[in-house]
């Protein structure tokens, strides 16, 4: 409760706050502020609230197996749908007893599965449905990253095995670089747990991100901003409001993890471009460097055309645009909890921790194997079969 009435607290001062820097503002005139609420005025072709999701199973790029194919017919979308049905995903048993199979405990009645879209791929640019290549410095990252990862794995079953989790690596005692920071933040898993920032985003109820392509967005929006709360994961939501202002964009020495969104509308759609981003945030292989120019345009009482176009230039060789339709959803069998609730039942990563400690203590006194040699980084629970649509991408 105590906490409750803090943060009403702090909400408070920042009202209080605002309203004594807008009072130090230079004073607008009445036709000024008129003129520009007009500008920005909700009509119903810029109308957007309401809850709204992409309702299909859409690979990000377009997997090989559908090289030069833009669109499926009705009757290949009924025979995908079909094949994507009998897979028993995280149901598969493997070795009973083993660690692996514990790990599918976690199993398929946890996983949506949407039926397939119209399209092979969410990306329209390049006109092939894939990314374009990266730079020869983010191929550098991302190898330092990947070697560094599998340094950490190497003493593990899953490098003795040869298994596709230590691709690139090999099989040995356990590696001095376990002892290293990691090149860049870590956002993923590590074959490590000296302490939460070993573990991924998603793992320390983090794995929101910018841009976000699944799940449900409700918006609310007025005159002067659009306000889209993201419905994403397990209880991981997150709060986004997008100033409708010509004013600049915060300076480059201020990062955010979701960026900073500034809004305008052209015509009837509404333009956001998004800056800024943190160096501890990431989408693909871009960080900081990361920038997106959003495209919001209601097509109709149902749809709303979401663009985006993604640039880095120091990871992509050029520019990338994707595209969905988003569906309306019914507001009143849709709810959603406006409040992220990941964090308040994250046992797994305390656990997780503390169950570290007891597996290195009881390694020191010769009463178990050393934790360095157990993989913790893989996502077991796989086996249970490739998703015909994606290819296992």
């Amino acid at each position: 409760m105590r906490g409750r009435l803090a943060a009403v607290g702090v909400a408070g001062a920042i009202v209080a706050l605002a309203g004594s820097v807008a009072g130090c503002a230079p004073a607008v005139t009445s036709s000024a502020a008129a003129a520009d609420t007009n500008a920005n005025a909700i009509t119903s072709e810029r109308d957007l609230q309401g809850i709204w999701t992409d309702p299909y199973q859409t690979p990000l790029q377009r997997p090989p197996q559908w090289a030069g194919k833009e669109t499926f017919t009705e009757q290949e979308r009924e025979e995908i749908d079909r094949q994507r049905a009998s897979l028993p995903r995280r149901d598969q048993r493997v070795e009973r007893g083993t660690e692996r199979d514990v790990a599918g405990a976690y199993n398929a009645v946890f996983q949506s599965v949407r039926p397939t879209g119209p399209r092979t791929s969410l990306v329209v640019d390049p006109s092939d449905g894939r990314l374009p290549p990266l730079i020869a410095d983010a191929t550098a990252r991302a190898k330092a990253e990947r070697d560094f990862r599998l340094a950490l794995l190497q003493p593990t079953a899953t490098c003795k095995n040869k298994e596709a989790a230590c691709a690139g690596g090999q099989y040995g005692p356990v590696s001095p670089r376990r002892n290293e920071r990691p090149p860049f933040y870590n956002l993923g898993r590590t074959n490590r747990n000296d302490g939460p920032e070993d573990r991924s985003m998603a793992e320390r109820c983090m794995g929101a991100v910018l841009p976000d392509f699944g799940g449900y967005r409700r918006i609310v929006q007025s005159a002067d901003a659009v306000a889209i709360f993201y419905d994403t994961g397990q209880g991981q939501g997150w709060q986004r409001v997008i100033p409708i202002s010509d004013r600049p964009h915060l300076p480059p020495s201020i990062r955010v993890h979701y960026g900073d969104s500034r809004g305008r509308w052209e015509g009837n759609t509404l333009v956001v471009d998004v800056t800024n981003f943190s160096p501890k945030s990431g989408f693909l292989n871009a960080r900081e460097n990361l920038r997106l120019t959003e495209r919001w345009t209601r097509r109709d009482a149902n749809t709303i055309l979401y663009e985006l176009t993604i640039q880095d230039d120091s990871t992509w060789t050029r520019p990338w645009t994707m595209r969905q339709e988003l569906v309306k959803q019914d507001e009143r069998a849709n709810r959603i909890y406006y409040e992220p609730r990941c964090h308040e039942g994250n046992y797994g990563l305390t656990a997780l921790l503390r169950g570290t400690r007891a597996e290195e203590e009881a390694f020191a006194r010769g009463r178990g194997p050393d934790p360095a040699t157990k993989d913790t980084a893989t996502d077991f629970g796989n086996e249970g079969g490739t998703d015909v649509l994606t290819g296992g991408q």
